[in-house]
């Protein structure tokens, strides 16, 4: 089972200035269009060959566009023995429609 943060769990987050890491998952082309400020990119495609390069004992929030994706990473990750992840429910489509209007959408 792998944890759901909403967009304004995520946002009460990066406000209060808590330590975690959010991986977004996502293709450069969609990176291209928006992206989290201080994400990790890591696509879903390579996260079985780069998932070392994050520590199993931090707190990770896994992103994509709608959560699909972001899911499945999440999922590989405690697979791995990552213990604290999260998967951000409706992904950077869900912040862009709920907490950032201004953040372009596809």
């Amino acid at each position: 089972m792998v944890d759901q943060i909403t967009v304004y769990d995520l946002k009460a987050k990066i406000d209060s200035g808590a330590q975690f890491v959010l991986v977004d998952v996502r293709g450069q082309n969609e990176l291209d269009i928006c992206r989290f400020e201080n994400a990790r990119h890591i696509p879903l495609h390579l996260l079985t060959v780069r998932h070392t390069e994050l520590n199993p004992t931090d707190e990770i929030v896994v992103a994509c566009h709608h959560g699909s994706r972001s899911q499945q990473a999440a999922f590989f990750l405690v697979e791995q023995g990552y213990r604290n992840v999260a998967n951000l429910r409706g992904g950077i489509d869900a912040w862009a429609e709920q907490i950032d209007p201004e953040m372009a959408r596809y």
